[in-house]
């Protein structure tokens, strides 16, 4: 944030003109501070999708995702009734919780002999 500068005499009017630019300048940071938190989830998640067969280390990465997209079809899905939004946002949030255990599991079934 650069400060603005200050007139050698400034006037009432002028400090209170300073003091609301410095104001609206503060809530702009707040307002892009919260908005990259509000997005961190997103952005992790598009890095995720985009390299997600290297990021698991696992062959066959098309056919273990159509897998594992219906296995969580089947768990969390409601059937045709289900409506709005609500259930794809669980359906992320649950995906995200799940991945770190899916790479662990084909990890570890990958070492056994």
């Amino acid at each position: 944030m650069s400060l603005p500068e200050m007139p050698q005499n400034p006037s009432r009017r002028e400090m209170r003109k300073m003091l609301i630019r410095l104001r609206m300048e503060m809530h702009r940071q707040e307002i892009r501070h919260e908005t990259q938190q509000l997005m961190e989830p997103l952005q992790k998640m598009r890095g995720m999708t985009t390299n997600w067969q290297e990021n698991l280390g696992i062959k066959h990465g098309p056919l273990w995702g159509v897998g594992l997209v219906t296995l969580l079809g089947f768990l969390t899905g409601k059937g045709a009734k289900s409506k709005g939004a609500g259930g794809m946002s669980r359906l992320i949030g649950l995906t995200t919780g799940l991945l770190p255990l899916i790479k662990l599991v084909i990890q570890g079934s990958s070492r056994k002999p």
